[in-house]
């Protein structure tokens, strides 16, 4: 089993497709099933271009093997279109709660060191009538993590009219579980605030946050290589 995070700039036409009619296993050999979602920029006000990037689209997926990966990406017409732009393929480690989309994964599968890199991923389906609550406690969360020291890339993207997804990639493990918990210093406790919350009453119908060893990463992202830190 492997997990892949995509991006790409494509013609709004194409993304605007993925997000309709997204890959699956019937259509494309080895794949479990695939996320694909058009690009926000974290903090951006409510009401802004920027909340919904039609040119930009991220594609988070779980495959049967790496080959099933090189061939969508050669082979398949989004596929191709994906090569064009940047992805990293992962490890998978951990989850907290559960996405019925991919029933299979256990709650956790080996075992990570502190001070190695992590990609986290978190995929959420809305209760619609929470949003406006959602909206006041994660777009602190947004900033936090978009201008934290420890994370190379972070980025959201949202899917109409229910699904939000998360993607981040951490120069350590510490650094991104000292965020989680706010126990960074100095002391910002926006993320774990916001947890306590969706706990108290929750945003979503469906929420789950994936932790990933990276691998590999493939081609550039707005002129970017070695967005994965080294080891």
């Amino acid at each position: 089993m492997m997990h892949t995070f995509h991006l790409a700039e494509l013609p709004a036409g194409v993304t605007a497709r993925a997000l309709v009619r997204p890959p699956s296993g019937t259509t494309t050999p080895g794949l479990d099933h695939a996320e694909c979602l058009a690009l926000m920029r974290l903090g951006a006000p409510v009401v802004s271009p920027d909340r919904l990037q039609l040119r930009r689209i991220a594609v988070f997926a779980q495959w049967r093997d790496e080959d099933a990966v090189d061939r969508f990406l050669s082979d398949d017409a989004l596929g191709r279109h994906l090569a064009t732009g940047w992805h990293v393929r992962m490890e998978y480690l951990r989850r907290w709660s559960r996405l019925a989309a991919l029933p299979g994964l256990p709650a956790r599968a080996g075992t990570w060191e502190k001070d190695e890199p992590a990609v986290a991923v978190t995929v959420a389906r809305m209760r619609l009538p929470e949003v406006p609550r959602f909206l006041h406690w994660g777009r602190p969360v947004e900033r936090q993590v978009r201008d934290h020291p420890g994370t190379t890339l972070a980025l959201a993207a949202i899917r109409p009219p229910r699904t939000i997804s998360t993607f981040s990639v951490w120069r350590t493990v510490r650094e991104m579980e000292e965020m989680v918990h706010g126990r960074a210093e100095p002391a910002d406790r926006r993320h774990a605030d916001a947890m306590v919350e969706r706990r108290r009453r929750d945003f979503h119908r469906e929420f789950a946050t994936f932790r990933f060893r990276p691998l590999s990463e493939h081609g550039a992202w707005e002129g970017r290589t070695g967005i994965v830190p080294a080891r």
